[in-house]
């Protein structure tokens, strides 16, 4: 067993989406919120579902399934919007669902595999036991 140094660990909200379970660091997220009723944008991307108005704010809204490559899927009780700030705005998110706050033991560098743009959307794969989780590269799925 390592020590475990007085350094506060970081800490990372874990969410599912689809089969996967991923995080994201806490401190780029603003809020989590329930699913809210989202403005259709015409013409934009498939990944954009629209905008909703967060307290006097219209934020855009984007499907996380879709950044990532997945298909949409219908939403649930569970679906969350994790509003992040992106180039300055606030940006939300789609997610299956919130599963908890948590810290890693370690942080492994991403493993590309055969697959260069998968490496690209992970900061890195945090490890709690046997449980491996991809912390997810806010600025590199977002198009930042």
């Amino acid at each position: 067993m390592k020590p475990v140094s007085s350094v506060q660990k970081e800490q990372y909200i874990e969410l599912a989406v689809g089969a996967e379970t991923c995080a994201i660091r806490i401190e780029e997220i603003h809020e989590i919120i329930k699913m809210l009723s989202i403005t259709d944008i015409p013409f934009s991307r498939h990944e954009v579902k629209g905008v909703v108005n967060l307290r006097g704010k219209v934020v855009c809204v984007m499907s996380l399934r879709n950044l990532l490559g997945m298909s949409d899927e219908p939403y649930t009780r569970e679906t969350r919007i994790i509003v992040v700030r992106s180039r300055e705005e606030f940006v939300g998110l789609i997610v299956d669902k919130v599963n908890k706050v948590t810290t890693y033991e370690e942080i492994h560098p991403p493993s590309g595999g055969n697959s260069r743009s998968r490496e690209g959307v992970f900061l890195g794969i945090g490890q709690q036991g046997d449980q491996l989780v991809g912390i997810l590269k806010l600025e590199e799925i977002l198009g930042g």
